[in-house]
């Protein structure tokens, strides 16, 4: 089986590639400023005896999507899985957002898995057959203070998810969303200690949540055959 995933050099996407891999997925790791990390992940994995694929692309660059596409189903024949993990956030007050700002989350958050999801459909389409995974983030859910724009292009990801699962449902392509709560990732690293404490103590299972746990839930994705739509919050009951 063959899976795409974007932003895969580190966090959640390191944790995805490393162990789909690892369990005999044939991956492309997508990156674009991590080259560094996207290769170090690779020679790792081939001292293991185990290969994937990197491909550079700033993934919020349709042209860009598409090459990166091609390349996939030049090497492969056919993409199986779309996991669209790439993202950034800022920590800042709504008044002080610039444009700036606004597109680069929006562009690199929402924009990118417009423009994966379209170019892999044209492969999922004509076989009948595929699974798109969206990353998305439990502030898309319930709002997050200084984090607005995060939090609108990740509920731009959830409203993709439902509105996709109907429209593809026909051809046998499942769209779903993981929503992870706060992950112990880099992303996560300069949230204040208090405040991670704070969160620990108001989530029912006491406890941050890890890379691995996102990976359990995308390889039940992708295991199973009759689940869409679906928006499967990852949190620690943070969010009921």
């Amino acid at each position: 089986m063959n899976v795409i995933v974007t932003g895969g050099s580190r966090g959640i996407g390191k944790c995805l590639v490393e162990n789909l891999a690892r369990d005999g997925y044939n991956v492309l790791l997508n990156y674009n400023k991590s080259e560094k990390q996207a290769r170090k992940i690779q020679e790792d994995l081939m001292k293991d005896g185990i290969i994937i694929e990197i491909f550079k692309a700033d993934v919020s660059k349709k042209e860009q999507v598409k090459a990166m596409v091609e390349f996939a189903l030049k090497k492969w024949g056919s993409i199986d899985v779309l996991i669209n993990n790439a993202g950034i956030a800022k920590l800042q007050m709504f008044q002080d957002v610039t444009e700036e700002d606004w597109n680069e989350i929006i562009d690199t958050n929402l924009k990118s898995a417009f423009y994966a999801s379209q170019e892999v459909l044209q492969s999922m389409i004509h076989k009948k057959k595929g699974l798109i995974i969206n990353i998305s983030s439990m502030w898309g859910q319930v709002g997050a203070s200084c984090e607005t724009v995060y939090a609108i292009s990740k509920a731009g990801i959830d409203a993709m998810t439902k509105s996709l699962a109907k429209e593809l449902g026909p051809s046998n392509i499942r769209v779903n969303s993981i929503s992870p709560g706060v992950i112990d990732t880099e992303m996560n690293s300069k949230i204040d200690e208090h405040i991670k404490n704070q969160i620990k103590d108001e989530t029912p299972l006491r406890k941050i949540g890890e890379p691995i746990d996102i990976y359990k839930c995308a390889k039940w994705l992708i295991e199973d055959e009759f689940t869409t739509g679906q928006v499967i919050g990852i949190n620690g009951g943070y969010v009921i």
